[in-house]
């Protein structure tokens, strides 16, 4: 399901007011650490990721071999 359907289209005068809101919650210098963490574990969670479906791979490669013996 498309999220601008759940949501609404969201406009300009929206997202000034988010970033207003998100100045005045957390202040000017706690934003860049919060985004600095974010962005840390969306990295650190795409690599589990990656991990995980390289570890299928090899799983299902084994599978392969003992399956034609």
């Amino acid at each position: 399901m498309n999220l601008s359907i759940i949501l609404g289209m969201v406009g300009p005068w929206q997202v000034v007011i988010i970033i207003a809101l998100a100045l005045l919650l957390f202040g000017g210098k706690k934003i860049p650490e919060l985004m600095k963490g974010l962005g840390q574990g969306m990295k650190e969670f795409k690599k589990a990721t990656k991990e995980n479906d390289d570890d299928d791979k090899k799983e299902g490669k084994e599978a392969l071999k003992e399956d034609s013996k």
